[in-house]
């Protein structure tokens, strides 16, 4: 069997294998990225651990805005968090969709 065709099968078995929950969780997780607040987010997280004064501090915003859409965001396992005392540090939790991000980003700021 020719290659292209093996890989097509491929593809059209996985599109076929695609369950309710699948589904929405990746729109979900593309919503997360539709999000400007989130994205800057997002982006702040890909290098380094911060809580969420420092991220609030850090991109200009609200402390209840970045805690909400830090919420967003754990809730869909894009982020996770560890407590030190009474602060929360926040760091990225899914290499494949920051790697995502980052080649969106690449996208856009390429000439």
């Amino acid at each position: 069997m020719d290659e292209k065709l093996q890989n097509t099968e491929i593809q059209n078995n996985k599109e076929q294998h695609l369950d309710e929950e699948t589904l929405f969780v990746v729109s979900q997780t593309f919503k997360a990225l539709s999000d400007p607040t989130r994205i800057r987010i997002l982006n702040l997280l890909c290098t380094d651990e911060h809580s969420v004064n420092d991220i609030a501090e850090s991109l200009d915003l609200g402390q209840s805005t970045v805690s909400h859409q830090l919420r967003f965001l754990k809730n869909l396992r894009l982020v996770k968090y560890r407590r030190e005392g009474t602060t929360l540090y926040y760091s990225k939790d899914d290499d494949h969709i920051m790697n995502l991000l980052m080649q969106a980003i690449e996208h856009a700021t390429h000439n």
